[in-house]
């Protein structure tokens, strides 16, 4: 039997409307998350010089959340909602080694580059005549991230709206840059601007479907104190080994020091979501 049927009917009915009101949440972070993948649109009017220093500092403050969501909301929280603190860090180390597996078997990669600089990168594809299998892999890989998210987001408003928001926040800056690089990739495929807008945006709807199937599972909010652990560890990988590495990239003085500030205020942000609870 579920644990939360031997509750007395009030608390039944408090922890019903607890977790509609927690799905309703999430599927409204979801809808906003599945709305970035239009962000095509905006580098239509942008020059590239103007959205190749946008996006590093966009990159840098994805940097400053994500580690901060992990150390400061996700972590703490998990430890507090569970007995076991090696069960925490096998979760976290869980969430490292899984993300890595991704990157390293299914070359699953995280995009920080303009439309421009991705597909120059990608030009030996275009060479090799396999720009559509490209595209295709583009929207599988993308459409897949996102349903990962939609579970993570969907987790984080289990435990708490303030811990939801702070997660929704994270996810929202490390996608914008991720989804004008696929926009750039998808052009380079073939695709119409209006065409890869579209598939893009089917793409992102998986988020809707991660969310829906993270509240579908029975007492999954027994779990939540490993899940979230698991999602510390994987935005802990995305920050220290995508981000981090895309940030060194830049060697010049000024823009460097405000990546840093970028990434501070970042890390401020997360901070000041801790006013909430």
């Amino acid at each position: 039997m579920n644990a939360r049927d031997q509750l007395p009917i009030p608390e039944q009915d408090y922890m019903m409307r607890r977790m509609t009101s927690a799905l309703l949440l999430a599927l409204g972070s979801v809808a906003l998350v599945s709305v970035i993948s239009l962000a095509g649109l905006v580098i239509l009017s942008i020059r590239e010089s103007l959205l190749r220093n946008l996006l590093h500092l966009i990159v840098a403050l994805a940097a400053g959340t994500l580690f901060g969501d992990a150390l400061i909301h996700l972590l703490p929280e998990a430890l507090e909602g569970t007995a076991s603190p090696l069960v925490v860090s096998a979760a976290a180390i869980g969430g490292i080694l899984g993300f890595f597996a991704l990157e390293k078997f299914l070359h699953w990669h995280h995009h920080h580059s303009t439309p421009q600089e991705e597909a120059e990168e990608a030009h030996v594809e275009h060479v090799q005549g396999s720009i559509h299998p490209l595209g295709r892999l583009v929207l599988v890989s993308d459409a897949v991230h996102n349903f990962v998210d939609g579970l993570i987001i969907g987790a984080s408003y289990l435990v708490s709206t303030e811990i939801g928001i702070a997660t929704t926040i994270a996810v929202i800056l490390h996608e914008i840059p991720q989804e004008v690089g696929d926009f750039g990739l998808l052009l380079h495929a073939g695709y119409s601007r209006a065409r890869a807008l579209f598939v893009n945006f089917l793409s992102a709807l998986s988020a809707i479907v991660g969310t829906i199937v993270m509240f579908s599972i029975p007492g999954v909010e027994e779990y939540a104190p490993i899940i979230l652990a698991f999602t510390a560890g994987a935005f802990l990988y995305i920050a220290g080994t995508d981000i981090v590495p895309e940030l060194h990239k830049t060697k010049r003085g000024w823009p460097s020091l405000a990546q840093f500030f970028a990434v501070l205020v970042g890390v401020a942000l997360m901070f000041a979501l801790l006013l909430l609870e």
